[in-house]
């Protein structure tokens, strides 16, 4: 076991001390501020309970205020899309834990009541993630007390329509397996009035191999939020034997796709107009306060052009909505398998509807109770996970040398790093002429390190740029620069399908769901502090996560106003859900994995050693336990460490 693992297992938090390259991001983020206005806002006693808009406001404006402006320029994030997201005691007052502070909220409706970390006259400098995770902390706590309370089950009719099934090929360039169906399926657009007006789920079925044996029908969910499902009936995941026993139904969620795709724009060129001027990875101040406002931007046309739809997106409603569907094709029981965010889906519908449940696994998973309690602190968890993940690639890329790794080198962490940091200075301009930017960089990692087939193309690519910046130290066969475009080119949008014949080809549900269900505090000036604490701890990703959620600040129908299911997590079913995990998954980390088992009623966690998102389908071992779980409903045996078939860099 890595000692990066052994951290995790633990779930040992690295404080800033522990990671900071040296004193120079607190020397930047104070560059400019007047030590002696620090310590006169961090001793005067409105802080201590941080309890008016003013005391937000002035602590805000004063710490979110940008640093120099820089030289160096970003490219645009042509997409807002990333490839492919605690309930407090109870009592009069909540505490709440995080890795860097301990905070309590007084009886009496303060904010709080300790705040630590802060300099005091004549004492140390700033402690910055502290700061960061209090404030945002504080900013949660005032506003979130318009939080709607975790909403009961609607009550279901008394019969519900079957689907109308008709026969589909999903690909037409190809003749035509005759084993598929699709359909529209009619749901409630606001379960508040069942009867008003409907939203249409599309849904696509390959038929079972063996009608004979069939059980039911197999929901699937690849994530996001905002992915199309549609087209994962055609998955080839499972063994025989389960595609014999079931159904498999894929379907877009509502406002994915084609179920009634949530739009902002009407157009591309509407959408490029906002899209353009954001930077993935914003660093100066140009780009910052550019970004800011593209996201202001993006919010008000989605004000302007959703519609109705945007207040009905949350994971509760997309439940009910599978709810539906179960009882439509006829299901006693709802057996699922839902990776990603798939995994909120499959863990709200156990707790919604427990006595529904006949076998349910999810891969890949969040952490439903932080995730829906703070989406600043998921997020932050987020970063480091990515940065876990990042540590032990280039592990196992220095543990597998050249040439299996291209990359490998002496030192493979220090060389990378200098990489990332000589492209927070300038971009890096490609014997083509194209130019690798931070942001294309980082998105072209992140999106490497989702599975291990990108992982070997990623060093070669890596590598390339590298004897571009350093061309003396270019000794022997290498890749050659043109393998280094890869970084120059922003990561796709994953998961997108939406229909070619609209003038606007894309759809907004990504942040629709992830604004509806994540509380953020309403507070756009607030993430650019945000960016400068989480890059102390995680210094490639923590400031491209930041700048991923300032949108759900200024959304028109927000988390804390909206309805939305937050709990409870531990209602028991009578099937133990699968949980599975990957020790060193990028996007939803370990230790989700971890707390999905833990806060489900009747669980069993499944680890596989790898650095992938998900794992269904990459590894014999899984995929027997999988089959053994769905067909006869036998659980896994807790604690199995699995390993996948393949490696990264094979010999």
């Amino acid at each position: 076991m890595s000692l990066i693992l052994a951290r995790e297992l633990r779930g040992r938090d690295t404080t800033v001390d522990a990671v900071a390259p040296g004193p120079t991001a607190t020397d930047r983020f104070l560059h400019g501020k007047d030590e002696e206005t620090i310590a006169r806002l961090a001793a005067r006693p409105p802080l201590q309970r941080l309890g008016t808009p003013q005391d937000i406001a002035e602590v805000v404006a004063f710490l979110a205020s940008p640093g120099p402006p820089g030289q160096r320029r970003g490219a645009p994030r042509r997409r807002r899309h990333r490839p492919n997201a605690g309930t407090a005691p109870a009592g009069s007052g909540r505490r709440c834990v995080t890795g860097h502070v301990v905070y309590a909220s007084s009886p009496g409706g303060g904010g709080l009541a300790r705040w630590s970390g802060l300099p005091t006259p004549g004492g140390p400098l700033l402690r910055l993630s502290t700061l960061a995770v209090a404030l945002t902390s504080a900013l949660a706590l005032v506003t979130g007390t318009a939080a709607t309370a975790s909403a009961a089950p609607d009550r279901a009719p008394a019969t519900v329509e079957p689907v109308a099934w008709t026969p589909c090929n999903p690909d037409p360039s190809k003749p035509d397996p005759k084993i598929y169906d699709c359909a529209v399926y009619p749901v409630p657009l606001d379960y508040a009035h069942p009867s008003g007006e409907k939203i249409g789920i599309a849904m696509m079925r390959r038929r079972a191999g063996n009608p004979a044996k069939r059980i039911g029908s197999l929901f699937l969910n690849p994530g996001g939020p905002g992915g199309s499902g549609y087209l994962w009936a055609t998955t080839t995941r499972f063994e025989p034997r389960v595609t014999d026993s079931f159904d498999l139904i894929g379907f877009d969620p509502r406002g994915v796709a084609r179920s009634n795709p949530l739009k902002c724009f009407t157009t591309d060129e509407e959408a490029a107009a906002v899209f353009d001027r954001a930077v993935g990875v914003p660093v100066t101040r140009d780009e910052i306060s550019g970004t800011l406002a593209a996201d202001k931007d993006y919010t008000d046309a989605c004000a302007r052009n959703a519609g109705e739809l945007v207040k009905h997106m949350s994971t509760m409603n997309v439940v009910r909505d599978l709810d539906r569907m179960r009882q439509a094709v006829g299901d006693t029981g709802l057996t699922y398998a839902g990776f990603s965010y798939g995994t909120l889906i499959g863990a709200t519908y156990a707790n919604m509807y427990p006595d529904k449940v006949r076998a349910l696994i999810v891969d890949g998973n969040v952490d439903p109770q932080l995730r829906l309690r703070n989406g600043l602190e998921y997020d932050r968890q987020r970063a480091t996970g990515f940065e876990l993940a990042l540590g032990e690639y280039l592990r196992r890329c220095q543990a597998a040398g050249a040439p299996r790794c291209a990359f490998a080198g002496s030192d493979t962490r220090a060389k990378f790093d200098a990489l990332r940091d000589h492209l927070r200075t300038a971009p890096v301009t490609l014997p083509d002429g194209s130019t690798v930017t931070l942001s294309t960089f980082t998105s072209q990692v992140a999106n490497a390190l989702y599975a291990q087939t990108r992982q070997a193309p990623l060093a070669r690519s890596l590598q390339a740029l590298h004897q571009v910046v350093n061309p003396q130290q270019t000794l022997g066969a290498a890749p050659s620069a043109e393998e280094a475009k890869l970084l120059a080119t922003p990561a796709p949008a994953a998961l997108r399908e939406a229909p070619a014949d609209t003038p606007y080809s894309s759809d907004d549900s990504y942040y629709a769901v992830n604004c509806q269900d994540k509380p953020f505090p309403p507070a756009p000036q607030l993430f650019p502090l945000v960016a400068r604490a989480w890059e102390l701890e995680s210094p490639t990703f923590g400031r491209y996560q930041a700048f991923d959620a300032p949108p759900c600040a200024t959304w028109p129908a927000p988390a804390l106003t909206s309805e939305r299911y937050t709990g409870p997590w531990n209602r028991r079913t009578a099937t133990p859900v699968m949980v599975i995990g990957n020790t060193f998954d990028p996007a939803t980390r370990y230790a989700f994995a971890q707390r999905m088992q833990q806060e489900l009623g009747n669980a069993v966690l499944v680890t596989v050693d790898v650095v992938e998102h998900c794992a269904v389908g990459r590894s014999a071992a899984l995929t027997t336990l999988v089959t053994s779980y769905l067909v006869d409903r036998t659980a896994p045996r807790p604690g199995q460490l699995l390993k996948p078939d393949a490696d990264a860099f094979p010999a």
